[in-house]
């Protein structure tokens, strides 16, 4: 169903790609947009437990696009790294094909809300704060994957 990497020498091993999953501070998330065009977004997100999570707003271009089709596609990359004397970076990007639901219960999206809060706030009262101000405005995605790749990239 999904292709193999092409370039299979330069490929990350599964660990590797939820090392930068678990690191990066943000990803590409595309989805299948109107008129037959993808839609493509940069999104705050969080990995647990072999999932990611998304938090968003409970309308708009997103939301109207998973309705009528769930499957997506995110990418994420690291900062990259320089080997000494050279120009080039080596990065490490991790590109998920996977299917996206919305997290129903009140319960639920207050939890993942925090731990999302927690990987981009600097103390855990902002996150409590912003919780109360702003958590029945939110909506959770939870992207399941189906395919995962990752892939050491030298810019040279």
């Amino acid at each position: 169903m999904f292709r193999g990497m092409r370039r299979f020498k330069q490929q990350l091993t599964e660990q590797e790609c939820v090392d930068v999953l678990t690191q990066a501070p943000r990803g590409v998330l595309a989805v299948h947009g109107e008129d037959g065009y993808p839609y493509a977004f940069p999104m705050n997100y969080i990995y647990l437990d072999g999932k990611i999570y998304f938090h968003s707003a409970k309308a708009g271009h997103k939301l109207d696009a998973l309705l009528s089709d769930s499957r997506v596609s995110f990418c994420v990359m690291d900062e990259g790294y320089r080997k000494d004397g050279e120009w080039a970076l080596n990065i490490k990007s991790v590109i998920i094909f996977g299917q996206m639901k919305k997290i129903e219960t009140a319960q639920e999206t207050v939890e993942i809300v925090r731990q999302i809060g927690l990987k981009y706030f600097p103390t855990a009262e902002s996150v409590e704060e912003e919780i109360r101000k702003a958590g029945a405005y939110v909506q959770i995605l939870e992207l399941s994957i189906d395919h995962i790749t990752g892939k050491l990239v030298n810019e040279s």
